[in-house]
């Protein structure tokens, strides 16, 4: 069984490991709810995440997961102050998803047009054991 990660661009930069398919990582998964990354990834890839990864403190008192990756997708959208709101903050725009599949995950993405990077949507399955570092790609 496969399971669909939400790794947030800004964790990545700060201090993720880069990753790829085929590697076998240890992270700490939080169960989200997938609404909330809708107007971010499209109501339809929103609905098949069932983790992000976290970095920062809020999953300290859970044990990290071994995963294996099985692909990796960029996620870029736009970003605007929504029509009404009272405060300028700027939250993805609906319908302006843009999905990049890639073979390499390092924070950091090739500029699309129009678009910000958001982080990546992390295709992987469980596996038994501590990590045991990058796995051949060969």
């Amino acid at each position: 069984m496969t399971l669909t990660i939400w790794v947030d661009d800004w964790q990545m930069q700060c201090c993720g490991e880069p990753f790829a398919p085929g590697d076998v990582v240890s992270w700490t998964l939080m169960e989200v709810d997938p609404e909330e990354y809708a107007d971010l990834v499209g109501e339809d890839r929103a609905s098949e995440i069932d983790f992000c990864e976290e970095h920062h403190g809020v999953g300290e008192e859970r044990a990290p997961t071994s995963v294996e990756v099985v692909s990796v997708v960029e996620v870029h959208c736009r970003y605007g102050v929504p029509p009404g709101a009272t405060e300028q903050v700027n939250y993805p725009v609906p319908g302006t998803t843009v999905l990049v599949p890639v073979e390499k995950a390092d924070g950091w993405a090739k500029a699309q047009p129009g678009v910000s990077f958001a982080g990546y949507l992390v295709t992987a399955r469980r596996v038994a054991g501590p990590p045991g570092g990058a796995a051949a790609r060969g």
